[in-house]
């Protein structure tokens, strides 16, 4: 942004900002193009790690080479059960600390903090080792479900995609998360629910380009997930809730019960965590320590080993006593959270659909209607709750039952939890680990007022300025003897804007030997000089400033190119700072008191 003299140069800086209610262009639609292999890829991905966490199964505890599906509690091991977890956990640390750590967790926060801070690059190790490491750890009885690792897979499939192509790192954002989502579509069946997560959890915005090549991704792994997994709902079931508006509050009370839950599943989570952190040994042996846990609850209640997607379906089908239920809630809590809190690797979601749908069935048994429907609001609580993303859980909970008609209730009780869940934590239970790496972590979508302010509405309008023809020794005396700024604004005979001068520059000049007499038209005809036009958003006027280091953005007629105005770096924290007065300021309006009670009885008796 130079002046160079030149009418054209002018009238191309004083071009109007194309303004739209979104920021977005052709290369959207490119990047959805791009979503299309992405998305097939990701789903491909979820049928290679249920193929594998299949495979691990059958080998841990059966031993046997088979790619059928099968369950560790079916397994007749005996006391030599406890072993299992702790030998698969002893694999994944060796490959934590010789592959990459960053297969450790459960993915999402990795997943997150590289979008955040890493620019969306993830490396071909953690696309390899992190669907083969949950694999052996779901498959050794870890009790995580294959979400979190294909949600990390699906985003590395995206990332390293995108890499092979010149994209920014928003670009590369969009398709690292179609990746991820299409990767959960293919798993659970849940393409609306994935493209909330998606919005709520991972683009940390709200734009056409990152939006679009998601539901791309999504849709692809949708028509892909019947040829490779299953069709239709994964946990169907039909049973029947109370009446939507008088078993509301009830809803409330569940939705509230959720969200106590989760808060305090992260809180115990994280305490764990740091118990892990305090043991004098390496960390790649912690995962095997978590393990002996997993073992002895295993022994306990074998339901609670692996992913434990029959133990929804049960729930949902309310063919469990109570009995049955609380232990399962009991010991499916304790494991999970030891061999999280471990840092081994697996994912929350399973684990958080058993613990929200036990405790929600549980209190079915003393609620109208079927224990399974309330176990459907107890899922959408919990998973509200501790990811902070309400839609997210009930979206999540009605796309996996196939019971649509539950979504308004399920909106009820996700959202009651979201409710408490936000005021009794300042973390997610995703978030709160890439705090605790010194990141800070904001998730409310809102619109930078500077884009919404125009350049007019706050710029400074009788601005001084000082004329081209004046002298540099003139222009010495003047701010030896009157000036009151320290730099203005120089103008022709015209009033159109030549450049800017300050006590600097006339003291530079001096000091270069510069001729007295020479006028200040003669030596700014090649100064930086920063021109907008009144009607500018902010946001562009700040662009400006940042991107030539200036503090002053001169305002200028746009067909007679005459200065107008000027606005500076204040004037531009002035308006951010106006903009936040007006969420933090509270006032009344409306006034009652004794004037009020007085007009009003005036005229009810005139009535």
């Amino acid at each position: 942004m130079r002046q160079t003299g030149t009418e054209t140069d002018v009238h191309d800086r004083l071009a109007p900002a194309r303004l739209a209610d979104f920021t977005t262009d052709r290369r959207m639609l490119m990047l959805s193009a791009m979503a299309l292999p992405i998305g097939l890829a990701g789903a491909v991905a979820a049928w290679l790690l249920l193929r594998l966490i299949a495979l691990a199964t059958n080998i841990f505890w059966f031993g046997r080479f088979d790619f059928a599906a099968a369950d560790p509690h079916n397994a007749a091991l005996g006391l030599f059960a406890m072993a299992v977890p702790v030998a698969g956990s002893l694999i994944i640390g060796l490959m934590a600390r010789f592959g990459s750590d960053k297969i450790r967790g459960h993915g999402i926060p990795e997943a997150i903090e590289a979008i955040l801070f890493g620019e969306s690059r993830l490396s071909p190790k953690v696309a390899l080792l992190k669907p083969l490491s949950s694999a052996i750890s779901i498959g050794s009885g870890g009790p995580f479900g294959a979400e979190g690792p294909i949600i990390m897979t699906g985003g590395a499939i995206g990332s390293l995609f995108a890499q092979c192509f010149h994209l920014s790192a928003a670009e590369r954002k969009a398709l690292l998360v179609a990746g991820a989502a299409s990767g959960m579509t293919a798993i659970f069946g849940t393409p609306v629910a994935a493209v909330l997560l998606a919005v709520e959890v991972l683009l940390f915005e709200w734009k056409p380009r990152s939006f679009v090549p998601v539901v791309t991704a999504v849709l692809v792994a949708l028509v892909a997930r019947p040829l490779l997994i299953a069709g239709g709902a994964m946990f169907p079931f039909a049973g029947i809730g109370p009446a939507a508006w008088p078993g509301l509050p009830l809803v409330v009370v569940v939705g509230v019960l959720a969200g106590l839950q989760a808060a305090l599943l992260s809180a115990l989570l994280y305490r764990i965590e740091d118990g892990f952190h305090k043991l004098p040994v390496h960390w790649m042996w912690w995962p095997a320590i978590g393990a002996i846990v997993v073992g002895i609850g295993g022994l306990v209640d074998p339901r609670v080993l692996g992913a434990g997607y029959g133990n929804v379906q049960h729930l949902l089908d309310g063919d469990m006593v109570t009995q049955a239920i609380v232990l399962l809630l009991i010991v499916k809590a304790l494991v999970w959270l030891v061999a999280l809190g471990s840092g081994t690797s697996g994912g929350v979601l399973a684990p958080l659909l058993i613990l929200g749908g036990a405790l929600g069935c549980a209190e079915g048994h003393f609620l109208p209607g079927a224990p399974g429907f309330w176990a459907l609001l107890g899922m959408a609580g919990i998973m509200s709750g501790s990811m902070r993303a309400p839609l997210t859980g009930a979206l999540f909970a009605v796309e996996l039952t196939g019971r649509f008609d539950a979504l308004p209730l399920a909106l009820a009780a996700s959202g009651a939890a979201y409710a408490v869940a936000i005021l009794l934590l300042p973390r997610s239970i995703l978030t709160e680990k890439v705090v605790r790496r010194g990141r800070h972590i904001l998730q409310e979508y809102g619109v930078d007022p500077l884009d919404l302010i125009p350049a007019s509405s706050i710029m400074e309008r009788n601005v001084e300025s000082l004329s081209a023809t004046m002298t540099i020794d003139q222009t010495r005396r003047f701010f030896e003897e009157e000036a009151r700024h320290r730099v203005y604004p120089v103008v022709d005979e015209d009033q159109r804007p030549l450049g800017m001068a300050s006590r600097a520059d006339v003291l530079r000049w001096i000091v270069e030997g510069r001729d007295g007499v020479a006028t200040l038209g003669e030596v700014l005809s090649d100064a930086s000089l920063l021109l907008a036009r009144p009607d500018d958003m902010l946001s562009r006027i700040a662009d400006l400033m940042m991107e030539m280091g200036e503090g002053r953005v001169l305002i200028v007629d746009p067909q007679r190119r005459t200065l107008i105005g000027l606005i500076t770096r204040k004037a531009l924290l002035s308006a951010r700072a106006m903009h936040r007065s007006g969420e933090a300021e509270r006032r009344r309006f409306l006034h009652g008191g004794a004037a009020d009670a007085s007009a009003g009885r005036e005229f009810a008796q005139k009535a």
